[in-house]
């Protein structure tokens, strides 16, 4: 079993889903949903980095550690350094970042990141998911991946890639049965020594282009390994839509 912590960012201002992490989800709030999934899947420890004292009162009792971050982080990773100071990790404790608004995410996938930390060698770590569906491969919200033959990614994008050329010149409505498409999942593993150097580093030209902070990492030469996900990982939360269908699939597991 790797020796891993998780370290969940919460940021009570979410611009297209405002108080995102105390939305009711089953009836409970979503960042509860999301620290058992943490916990399930075996960390050592699992800390939520809030920036509103809402949050902290939400997850009172429940097994996890809160780290009263700054308001003026301006990502999840700063807010996970100022976590990582907090809760005093040596720079070797593998991280995993895992989203706020992912109550869904598989206890296998989380545990995955952490162990691909701990042998690829690589700094970082993320999963992604193969892609059977033309309309993803276009979808701008859904970030591609290319990866290497050693499985570290090449590239993130919103853009399709790769782009099948003499397919597409033919007919754009369907996937050629190749099997190279991945669709990117936003969960991070990583030293915690990394991810203070990762938070440190200035913006990169291309993670400003493609508003991707992973691009940071990759421009300045750092390996980021990427495993496909052993379980499905649904869709986060992050509009009043997603929203809806997280209550459903809720309803439907009830049942």
């Amino acid at each position: 079993m790797t020796d891993f912590v998780v370290a969940i960012p919460a940021r009570y201002a979410a611009s297209r889903l405002p108080g995102k992490p105390l939305r009711l989800l089953g009836g409970e709030p979503l960042v509860l949903h999301v620290a058992r999934r943490a916990l399930a899947a075996g960390a050592r420890e699992v800390w939520v980095a809030a920036d509103d004292e809402r949050i902290a009162a939400a997850l009172h009792g429940c097994g996890v550690h809160v780290a009263m971050t700054s308001v003026d982080h301006a990502s999840g990773t700063d807010r996970l350094a100022e976590c990582a100071t907090i809760a005093g990790w040596a720079d070797d404790t593998i991280v995993v970042n895992l989203q706020g608004d992912e109550p869904f995410a598989p206890a296998s996938g989380i545990r995955l990141v952490a162990e691909l930390v701990r042998d690829s060698g690589a700094p970082m770590s993320t999963l992604a998911a193969p892609i059977t569906d033309v309309d993803v491969l276009f979808d701008p919200n859904a970030v591609k991946l290319v990866t290497n033959h050693d499985g570290d990614a090449l590239y993130f994008s919103r853009a399709p890639m790769p782009w099948p050329r003499d397919a597409f010149a033919r007919d754009r409505s369907f996937l050629p049965d190749d099997d190279v498409w991945m669709r990117h999942i936003g969960i991070y593993g990583y030293r915690t020594g990394f991810l203070r150097q990762f938070a440190a580093m200035p913006q990169g030209r291309l993670e400003k282009v493609e508003s991707l902070e992973q691009l940071r990492a990759l421009e300045a030469g750092h390996r980021i390994a990427v495993a496909l996900t052993p379980e499905p990982f649904p869709p986060g939360v992050d509009t009043p839509e997603d929203l809806a269908r997280a209550e459903a699939r809720v309803a439907s597991r009830s049942h």
